[in-house]
């Protein structure tokens, strides 16, 4: 039996932090857990073995689940510069890689043939050493641990994973036991045929709910139709408080330079404190890390030097070239001056995909996805995916809640002091600082109060 091509399937990633109820994995060995998608992919070995680096493997970490925070990232560079290349330079960007990986992370348990292989490929997870797709999605668990279950409650970073399939589908149950058990992705029955806007408006609360009323209205009108089969949602939210706060009584009015001929009024965030930091006059960047509470999850700004593109730096910029950056980084007393701003984005993912080398997953008649369906059947697709993303950084920190009284920070005085003044185009990176695990990338060209 084969689906109509007419059939399609539709994969949303919606974002704005991380991680689902990975339920009692953390714990749990390969053997404990039964990873038997319908099809699995095993990587050619490579021609050459990868040079060893000078990156040690962090303390208590899987090894696999550190080449797949490196496979994450590697992916997120390149999706962001497809991003870009599609924007012109003054436009804002912001978006949550790992949201991505683990929304197509939950496809791939279903895909066979090419459409597995080229999954594997640009979301680099045949990287991992451990050949197998199907171990993927035990480290993906086990990465998920690693973020989500935090000893700082001060600062929430939150994921959920849902499916919403068409109730008059049977869907595999293998499929439906390893979504659930790996990302908490409980499949959630609707009516897609008979009233597919009402599906939508469900799939939309959903997300709005899961993300504080943050994201909205991810899912635009009329992308549903009868023929939709199967939606994937992740979502993912942060709120951070920042270990060292900004002081209100220092946030001053001052000029944002967007571009050479475009400048705007913005509210600059100042404070003094010991940072890790570092000028890179060669490569014409300063770097400034700031922590949130608990200091496993920091911030990251890479500005451009003044007089420098921010799209010279972009078009450099790779993983090898940002952990060479990350590891020579210094404790430093640093004078910091920081917008305050909100950047909202949201986009189809299907494009930039394709250019990457995402091709089958999107086409009716190459697609190979028989592991969603019981008995294998074919004929699913993705028609689209679409991501939505809010970020708000303010004095305690980057929250979506109104500030609450802030915690002045003493000023000391130092003629030693470096000065970041992120006054023009910078790019922000979140992360998970232990693995170096990208939660969000931005690239803040126009946080201008409207």
């Amino acid at each position: 039996l084969r689906m109509p091509a007419s059939d399609w399937l539709l994969l949303l990633a919606s974002l704005h932090v991380v991680s689902a109820d990975v339920l009692d994995i953390c714990g749990a060995k390969p053997r404990d857990l039964a990873l038997e998608p319908r099809c699995i992919y095993r990587s050619p070995d490579p021609e050459a073995p990868e040079p060893l680096t000078t990156h040690p493997v962090p303390g208590s970490t899987n090894p696999r689940v550190w080449e797949l925070s490196k496979a994450n990232a590697r992916f997120a560079m390149s999706l962001y510069k497809q991003v870009a290349s599609s924007r012109g330079p003054e436009s804002n960007i912001f978006m949550s890689p790992i949201s991505i990986s683990t929304a197509f992370a939950m496809t791939k348990l279903g895909a066979c043939n090419q459409t597995l292989e080229q999954l594997m490929r640009v979301f680099e997870f045949d990287t991992i050493k451990e050949k197998t797709s199907d171990q993927v999605h035990f480290f993906f668990a086990k990465l998920n641990c690693r973020l989500y279950r935090k000893k700082d409650k001060s600062n929430e970073l939150v994921s959920a994973n849902r499916l919403f399939g068409d109730k008059s589908l049977a869907f595999d149950q293998t499929y439906q036991n390893i979504s659930e058990t790996v990302y908490g992705a409980k499949l959630l029955p609707l009516d897609f045929k008979d009233d597919p806007e009402k599906a939508r408006v469900t799939i939309n609360n959903w997300i709005s709910n899961k993300t504080e009323n943050l994201i909205q209205d991810t899912l635009p009108p009329g992308v549903l139709d009868s023929n939709t089969v199967l939606v994937l949602v992740n979502t993912i939210y942060f709120k951070g408080h920042w270990k060292n706060k900004f002081d209100k009584d220092n946030v001053y009015v001052s000029e944002f330079h967007s571009s050479q001929t475009r400048s705007c009024s913005v509210n600059m965030m100042y404070q003094e404190a010991r940072f890790r930091y570092k000028h890179f006059p060669e490569d014409q960047v300063q770097l400034l890390e700031m922590p949130y509470r608990g200091d496993d999850i920091t911030m990251v700004i890479i500005l451009p030097s003044q007089g420098t593109a921010l799209s010279q730096v972009e078009e450099v910029l790779d993983l090898k070239k940002l952990s060479a950056w990350l590891d020579q980084m210094k404790e430093t007393t640093v004078s910091v001056h920081v917008p305050r701003f909100r950047v909202e984005d949201s986009f189809s993912l299907k494009e930039k995909l394709q250019l990457l080398g995402l091709t089958d997953l999107f086409d009716p008649n190459k697609a190979s996805l028989p592991g969603m369906l019981e008995d294998g059947v074919e004929g699913l697709h993705i028609s689209d995916a679409y991501h939505k993303a809010f970020l708000e950084v303010n004095e305690e920190g980057s929250e979506a809640a109104a500030a609450t009284a802030a915690v002045a920070t003493g000023r000391s005085i130092n003629l030693n002091r470096e000065i970041f003044q992120a006054n023009r185009p910078f790019l922000l990176l979140i992360r998970e600082a232990s693995i170096n695990t990208l939660l969000f990338i931005a690239r803040v060209a126009e946080p201008c109060d409207r």
